[in-house]
């Protein structure tokens, strides 16, 4: 996977691709056969770099020493790598021919001896291979672009790419792509475009990718090629080449500008994978998780730019900018239906907005009592590390910021606490454990393990508390990493009730970087790039880990998130899930089994009578329907009905958007929150009951 970072605080890293350069378009007349065929390029005779072959070997011998695993690189992981391998070049099954891929297979247990001995003939062996299918695609691509397509054919196309093979010959291909350019027109139409210029578009879309790789040079294929080899190991343990190590440099010392959005690239479409908190995305409230970005405009009348398969480095450079100027993002709601166009003010974060915030809320329960529930909106852990460091008197942390929440609940005697981590993807680790420290008096809250093997707990060792009255902690599917621990912590000791998705995110893992030059000669003289390696791996004081499996909600709601493909297990090769043994700590009585289920029955009862929840349950519905289609119909009324009821359903989400996001608001008052606060009345009031109405240590 390639990730890159555009926020006002966050670094710039992810693999890159030579920077496409401005070639005259030669395009054929509409609907008309060109009068000669377009020539196939020759690819480049391509070579590995001076140094590529020492760094594969530094490489190699690194991973097994470093990564947590600490398993060798064997015919396993060689496998593997042929496969990212493949698909990093061509994951829809568009280029290759099935006789490429059985030719390759010579490689899948060799991979890991050969570039131990620092040969890297397989990666260039398969690209240059993949330059010559390029181009010939490409020439099939302005062939069929100059003919008519019958748009009432029963056709249809294939769009998971595991349901789907590798051509077996010419004929095959061509008729794969006739599909392909279908698809496209149809999708482009559906957006208001004209068929001759969708055709033309189409044209400038595959003739740049083309362009896209012919230019690419060994640094690329290198990095391409060792963290086909690293992911083998893990999604998150990758190689980084000297100029991309050079980029990541520079970045870090910047302070970057623009809409504040993580952003990877997935079959040649630039997604969402997090909106950071305090940015200008974030403040906006339209863009989400697995959102694509089909387009990038400048300013509030700059043409609006095609960048389907455009290297997402040069993405970033279209969406970063200076704070107050305007970006227009073409965006498709998660992947589908018409798109839609989002402007835009770039801002830098700000950190009020990605500050922990609270309110006291009167909240009145299906019952009519009425009870005083301070909500605390956690977006991530955040500490001023220099001003810790230094020990300013007043340097903000997330810790001292929902101390000082608690300590005017207390005042306004709240009857509980709702702490909401609903969308907090993580942060600082000894942040998670301070402030879970708020909530138990003293103990162990995460353990860590070393690549070798070893344990160690890292425990809240302030004695006190700042709340011991009930606590509920709002999760989701978004809820990673440090959000996780405490989560995790609050539920081993029995502390306090989860509520929300089936699991957390499930991200229970630790990278470092490592500068090959430093790691193998103690000197940075030279830039042999850098190793991100998967190092540590979290574990609760129970002994179970993060890992995959995140941490499970006491009481489950109905989420669309809980069934988008954004956690920890859809990625490829994510590390298993496993415990160590369990560290002592204390247990509180706030979690009686007996309560427990009333108040999951009487929720699920509540839910199953709320027109609201009824109606997000019929679009959850739909949305895993058609995530689930392996194709879609190419006859153009088809297309266009599943499309309308696409956009039904996004329309219906952007409005609740608005409800859910509103920027200024600390609490959003909707149904789903209003449901998570009756959770949390009839839990305060269960305790009440049972004389549980603050955390006691049971012996």
């Amino acid at each position: 996977m390639i990730t890159l970072v555009l926020s006002a605080t966050g670094a710039l890293s992810g693999t890159s691709l030579a920077q496409e350069r401005l070639v005259p378009q030669v395009l054929t007349p509409q609907n008309e056969v060109p009068t000669t065929r377009p020539e196939i390029a020759t690819p480049p005779k391509l070579k590995p770099g001076d140094q590529d072959s020492l760094v594969a070997r530094m490489v190699m011998q690194l991973l097994p020493k470093r990564h947590i695993s600490g398993r060798k690189v064997d015919d396993e992981i060689s496998s593997r790598a042929l496969d990212i391998f493949l698909k990093s070049l061509d994951p829809m099954k568009l280029y290759f021919y099935q006789s490429d891929i059985d030719e390759f297979a010579k490689y899948r247990d060799k991979i890991d001896d050969l570039t131990l001995s620092g040969d890297l003939s397989p990666a260039y062996q398969i690209f240059t291979r993949y330059l010559t299918r390029v181009n010939e695609r490409l020439v099939t691509v302005q062939e069929l672009l100059g003919q008519d397509f019958d748009f009432t054919q029963p056709d249809t196309i294939v769009t998971d790419p595991d349901s789907t093979t590798y051509a077996r010959n010419t004929d095959e291909a061509r008729d794969r792509w006739r599909r392909q350019l279908k698809f496209n027109l149809l999708d482009l139409k559906d957006d208001g475009k004209e068929e001759a210029e969708a055709r033309e578009q189409l044209q400038r879309r595959y003739s740049r990718y083309a362009r896209r790789w012919a230019q690419i040079d060994s640094d690329e294929i290198l990095e391409l090629y060792l963290s086909a080899i690293t992911m083998g190991y893990d999604p998150h343990t990758t190689y980084m080449s000297p100029s991309t190590l050079n980029d990541f440099t520079i970045q870090m010392r910047l302070n970057l500008e623009g809409i504040g959005a993580a952003l990877r690239e997935k079959d040649g479409y630039t997604v969402v994978s997090n909106v950071i908190p305090g940015g200008a995305a974030d403040r906006d409230g339209r863009l989400g998780e697995d959102d694509h970005i089909v387009s990038v405009g400048q300013d509030a009348e700059g043409e609006m730019i095609d960048i389907i398969e455009m290297p997402l480095k040069q993405v970033v450079s279209l969406i970063r900018g200076k704070a107050g100027t305007i970006v227009r993002l073409g965006v498709k709601k998660g992947g589908a239906g018409e798109t839609e166009i989002y402007e835009i003010t770039r801002a830098q974060v700000q950190l009020e907005d990605s500050a922990a915030r609270g309110k006291v809320l009167d909240h009145e329960l299906p019952s009519g009592d009425r009870l005083k529930i301070g909500y605390i909106n956690l977006p991530s852990f955040y500490l001023d590390m220099d001003g810790a460091r230094n020990k300013t008197a007043d340097y903000r942390s997330s810790t001292r910021d929902v101390r000082r929440l608690l300590d005017g609940f207390r005042k306004q005697n709240v009857d509980g606490v709702v702490l909401d981590l609903s969308r907090n993807g993580g942060g600082s680790l000894t942040e998670a454990i301070n402030l879970t420290g708020l909530f138990i008096d003293r103990g162990p809250v995460v353990q860590v393990k070393d690549s070798d093997g070893s344990v160690q707990d890292y425990a809240d060792d302030e004695p006190g508390v700042a709340w011991d009255g009930p606590l509920v902690v709002m999760t989701s599917k978004l809820s990673a990493s440090a959000s996780e621990i405490l989560a995790g912590a609050i539920k081993d000791y029995g502390r306090g009730i989860i509520v929300g998705d089936p699991a957390t995110h499930g991200k229970g893992t630790v990278q470092t970087l490592m500068d090959l030059g430093r790691e193998m000669f103690r000197n940075n003289r030279t830039n042999f790039g850098a190793l991100k390696v998967t190092l540590q791996q979290f574990y609760l004081p129970d002994g179970d880990s993060t890992q995959l499996s995140g941490v499970a909600a006491d009481v489950i709601l109905p989420s669309i998130t809980s069934v988008m493909d954004i956690s920890e297990s859809d990625l490829d090769f994510a590390l298993p899930h496993d415990t160590v043994d369990a560290v002592p700590h204390n247990q509180y009585n706030m979690v009686p089994g007996n309560l427990l289920e009333r108040l999951r029955d009487r929720s699920t009862e509540r839910v199953g009578e709320d027109k609201e929840f009824i109606d997000l349950l019929r679009r959850k519905e739909l949305y895993v329907r058609q995530k689930q289609e392996k194709t879609i119909s190419l006859v153009e009324e088809d297309f266009v009905a599943r499309r309308k009821e696409l956009n039904a359903q996004k329309e219906e989400e952007k409005e609740s958007l608005v409800d859910e996001r509103a920027a200024e608001e600390v609490y959003r008052d909707y149904y789903y929150n209003r449901e998570v606060m009756n959770i949390a009345g009839e839990y305060i009031l269960g305790l009440r009951e049972q004389n549980l109405a603050t955390a006691s240590v049971s012996r």
